[in-house]
């Protein structure tokens, strides 16, 4: 589970308002960028168009009193020159000209800016404008970029403002339910709190959680009436089966005196398992309560509660020393466990031996039985999974991983590689040594 700040770090971290910010500022710099570049191309092609159209101008007087005298007069503008070869132009662009005869602009030596204009009337006749001295944005684009970077931060400014006020307008209603998810709890949920929130997306989701927060309300509703009551229901008969063992152990020239402390004791281990499911149903948390226990007594008190399951059975049962530990969780919850688990050893081994040891972390419960079905061997935890010789309904070992799952142990269950049967295996958590004598117990 997330603490708070964990919880808080990772919502700032991931603050849609703060992502709706920067992706608007990114786009105002791009956008601002993309109009600084179209602005010096706008502002180069202005001024090339203006030039060709001058240097067209001349042409066009030059061309119109050629074909009036037959001679080529000599250009009006003194930067400009008539060229009857390239082999004849400047040097400053002549060899770059005859390799390039498609291109009309080339820039020179010193400075100098040229623009070429060939006649179509005329193939080998050009018009050479040296036109340095008209190159306007040239001389002004040190602060015409001064100018567009200026102009560009302030509008990313005044758009990082706008995107703050914006997302901050747009966010918090949705920061508001995320606030509230994170705090409500269907018991105390808030009647007709989608109310509160616009008629837009945030609204609709916001009615949407309101939906399944009450669905889930009315099922924890159920599941606390159906607690109570099974509770109330289950516990009654087991309460007048003890009253009435007892009385039938006080009366004078009772039948069996072993069998009813046999129904007596079963009748209790029933009862506790009965309030610990009940537990489990109704509240986990309840299990919180884990303290130091001794491992040892358990287990022998578990053998104990389930030897009739092997009456009649050539089984030994070996519980080694190592198992005097002491382990962090809740007795009952452990009693239970190693009920499950134990019962299933001695119920499906026939013959051979259930050994009860304790090493690297984990207790081993080994038997020498039928084992697990391959096909289903993945999946034997699972609610309703079981092999087809069980009896049961599939619940048990269900039950015991949900308890360890609980109790921050881990269940592992497989078939024995060494022999046929099955080794079950539960890793605790905060071990520590106890001196127990190790015992060994036979059918």
């Amino acid at each position: 589970m997330k603490t708070d700040s964990q919880t808080s770090s990772v919502r700032k971290f991931h603050s849609l308002s703060k992502r709706l910010i920067i992706l608007f500022c990114i786009f105002a710099i791009l956008l601002s960028a993309i109009f600084g570049a179209i602005s010096f191309m706008l502002m180069y092609n202005i001024e090339d168009t203006f030039i060709e159209r001058k240097v067209k101008q001349e042409a066009e007087y030059l061309i119109s009193d050629y074909e009036k005298t037959g001679k080529w007069p000599a250009p009006r503008e003194t930067n400009m020159q008539l060229h009857f070869s390239r082999h004849n132009f400047p040097s400053d662009f002549r060899e770059l000209a005859i390799k390039e005869p498609m291109r009309k602009e080339f820039f020179g030596q010193d400075g100098r800016h040229y623009h070429v204009y060939q006649f179509p009337e005329y193939p080998n006749t050009f018009l050479v404008a040296e036109v340095s001295n008209e190159l306007i944005v040239r001389h002004i684009r040190d602060g015409v970029l001064e100018f567009l970077l200026v102009s560009s931060l302030i509008v990313t400014l005044l758009a990082c403002l706008i995107a703050w006020w914006i997302a901050r307008k747009t966010t918090k209603p949705l920061d508001r339910l995320a606030t509230f998810v994170e705090t409500v709890s269907p018991e105390n949920m808030k009647k007709r709190f989608a109310n509160e929130y616009p008629r837009n997306e945030v609204g609709i989701l916001a009615q949407k959680l309101e939906d399944t927060l009450l669905r889930i309300q009315k099922v924890l509703e159920r599941e606390k009436a159906f607690t109570r009551d099974a509770s109330h229901e289950l516990r009654t008969p087991l309460a007048v089966i003890k009253n009435t063992v007892e009385l039938a152990q006080n009366q004078k020239g009772s039948a069996d005196t072993e069998l009813l402390a046999r129904i007596y004791k079963g009748a209790e281990q029933m009862e506790q398992t009965v309030k610990t499911l009940l537990i489990l149903a109704r509240n986990e948390s309840e299990f919180n309560n884990s303290q130091p226990i001794d491992l040892m007594p358990i287990i022998e008190q578990s053998i104990i509660d389930n030897h009739l399951l092997l009456e009649n059975k050539a089984v030994e049962i070996d519980i080694d020393e190592s198992c005097c530990k002491k382990i962090q969780g809740q007795k009952d919850i452990l009693k239970l466990i190693l009920d499950n688990l134990l019962s299933n050893a001695f119920k499906y081994t026939d013959k051979g031996e259930v050994c009860i040891y304790f090493e690297n972390d984990h207790l081993h419960i080994k038997d020498s039985g039928t084992g697990i079905d391959n096909s289903i061997s993945n999946d034997i935890t699972q609610v309703g999974v079981k092999s087809e010789q069980s009896t049961g309904f599939g619940f048990g070992l269900a039950i015991v991983k949900r308890l360890c799952e609980h109790q921050g142990w881990q269940l592992q269950i497989e078939n024995s590689a060494s022999q046929q049967g099955t080794v079950v295996s539960v890793r605790f958590s905060s071990l520590k040594k106890n001196a127990y004598v190790s015992i060994r117990v036979g059918s």
